[in-house]
């Protein structure tokens, strides 16, 4: 099983950037996949899910109506389009993914990708 995240980079504040995240060794669709960002000194915390067929969503408040989340099933990727980054947003986002339908919750997600560092500046 293997996740992989690509996409973050440096950008200004309202900028845009759009991550990706590559599955393979499980089958992509039984699985939400959701996003998680970790700043420097904090705790992981939720930001996205997408449910197995794209049906579902759910965002944290501090991202609703920033950004966006989907997937494309044929080619085993999950996305998050990133719209209007704020300084706050700086941290390293991690895609997961859970057989647990529509769950925020961290620990029950069981597999999960190496970090992509989002650094965004005023």
């Amino acid at each position: 099983v293997q996740l992989q995240a690509s996409g973050g980079g440096l950008v200004q504040a309202g900028g845009s950037l759009t991550l990706s995240c590559v599955a393979s060794g499980f089958t992509f669709s039984y699985y939400t996949m959701g996003w998680f960002l970790q700043a420097p000194g904090k705790e992981r915390a939720f930001v996205a899910l997408i449910s197995g067929l794209g049906s579902k969503t759910i965002y944290a408040d501090s991202v609703q109506g920033r950004f966006t989340i989907s997937r494309d099933n044929a080619k085993n990727t999950a996305f998050l389009q990133m719209n209007n980054l704020q300084p706050e947003d700086t941290a390293a986002y991690y895609c997961g993914a859970t057989p647990y339908s529509q769950t925020t919750s961290e620990s029950e997600y069981v597999f999960w990708g190496q970090g992509t560092l989002v650094t965004v500046s005023s």
